[in-house]
């Protein structure tokens, strides 16, 4: 339960929701000069991309973590409570810290006109000086030339694979989506990649020569084995284990482990090897129960690649699934990935404004050709899904993080703490 003050804070922050997306980097910066430029005395690692972000930023500060580092991590969106989103040492900010953060920046937000994700990334900022954090993470909100952790000038800068998302803002081109994320690479500043299709990796080498420095692309893991539980894999002939499911995240945890390399040479296979064992990061193919998993993926390459790796675990089992979606998500694309994959596909109303209503996205799936059944709410679509694991089937809940409330309800798992 939440005190009245916090709730009061919250829905203030929330309150600039109604001002949208606002693209550009002006009002971020008056925000810090107002609070004396917290990011130019912080250490930080920039991590921008389509897909992975978040469990490339996970591996970063779990490593770091391991080596003696104190780490910030900034990240979106949250998966229960707000405070999520901004963490040091694995540990979310409090409401305390919070609430004290919304009281001395009210001037000035009103009189910037400030957006939430402005005001959030400045609070984030703050928050990692106040406690002098050794290194800070920073994941970008959407973009990347113009999103507001833009303002940071990081000491590394690592990009997951980009591919298409977010078309209504970024533009509807893979160019033009390289192009906007291409836009975080600073002067002087390496840029450590996943490997990238060719049109994206010429523009990211092209913006790198513009801006005199490095590029990087890291090796792809190989002998890569998926288990219910993590993923063996290996990379530069040393073996890892990384919790988390699926060849994709091999390919992350790949991205880190490379990216720190070049950020300290000193850190070991032993520590890295040891730092994965810790490693907790819900909502990637977590898996909630015998039999059913949970996965925020919501676009289409996610998708494809939450699918093919269950698939691959399972290619004796039939697939039902239980799929919510955010209202501005290309469900063109995404039918693309649905058709053929399930035995049966639900579709599930949620408590949450954002999320699609479950007969009209029924209804816009059918005119794809997918065929499916509406349900009222994730409470039926789970009660289905324990039924259909029974038949030699494996549940896969997905395709938005803004359900995950719901879901670790009904399967009596408590995030509400946040601690990584």
């Amino acid at each position: 339960m939440t005190s009245p003050d916090i709730d009061a804070q919250l829905n203030s922050l929330y309150s600039l929701q109604r001002k949208g997306i606002k693209l550009g980097l002006e009002h971020t910066v008056q925000l810090l000069n107002f609070l004396g430029n917290p990011d130019k005395k912080l250490t930080l690692i920039h991590v921008a991309g389509t897909n992975g972000k978040g469990s490339t930023c996970a591996h970063l500060q779990t490593i770091l973590r391991a080596h003696g580092y104190k780490v910030g991590l900034y990240t979106s969106p949250h998966l229960i409570k707000f405070n999520e989103r901004i963490r040091i040492n694995g540990t979310p900010i409090s409401d305390y810290e919070i609430i004290s953060f919304m009281r001395s920046i009210d001037a000035a937000i009103n009189k910037i006109d400030s957006t939430f994700f402005e005001v959030t990334t400045a609070m984030a900022l703050n928050h990692f000086n106040e406690y002098n954090v050794d290194v800070a993470i920073i994941e970008t909100g959407l973009g990347g030339r113009l999103d507001s952790t833009n303002v940071i000038k990081p000491n590394l800068t690592v990009m997951t694979p980009i591919s298409m998302d977010h078309m209504e803002i970024l533009g509807d081109s893979i160019e033009k989506i390289a192009k906007e994320k291409s836009g975080i690479i600073k002067d002087g500043v390496v840029l450590i990649t996943a490997k990238q299709n060719k049109v994206v990796a010429d523009i990211l080498f092209s913006k790198a020569s513009e801006k005199k420095t490095s590029v990087i692309v890291v090796d792809m893991p190989s002998n890569i084995s998926i288990r219910p539980r993590g993923t063996d894999f290996i990379l530069n002939n040393q073996n890892y284990n990384t919790p988390l499911i699926g060849k994709v995240q091999a390919e992350n945890a790949s991205l880190a482990i490379s990216a720190l390399k070049h950020f300290n040479n000193q850190i070991t296979h032993e520590t890295i090897c040891d730092s994965f064992k810790e490693l907790h990061w819900p909502g990637r193919l977590q898996l909630l129960s015998k039999g059913i998993y949970y996965d925020v993926a919501h676009n289409s390459s996610g998708i494809q690649t939450t699918l093919r790796c269950l698939h691959d675990m399972y290619p004796e089992h039939k697939l039902y699934g239980l799929f919510c979606l955010k209202g501005d998500k290309d469900l063109k694309s995404i039918a693309v990935q649905l058709k053929g994959n399930f035995k049966k596909l639900f579709v599930a109303g949620s408590d949450h404004r954002l999320i699609n209503n479950p007969k009209q996205l029924s209804k816009k799936l059918n005119n794809h050709g997918i065929k499916n059944y509406p349900i009222e709410s994730i409470k039926n679509g789970v009660e289905l899904l324990k039924r259909g694991i029974k038949k030699r089937g494996i549940g896969i809940i997905f395709g938005t993080h803004y359900i995950a409330e719901e879901v670790f309800k009904e399967f009596e798992i408590s995030f509400d703490s946040g601690i990584i």
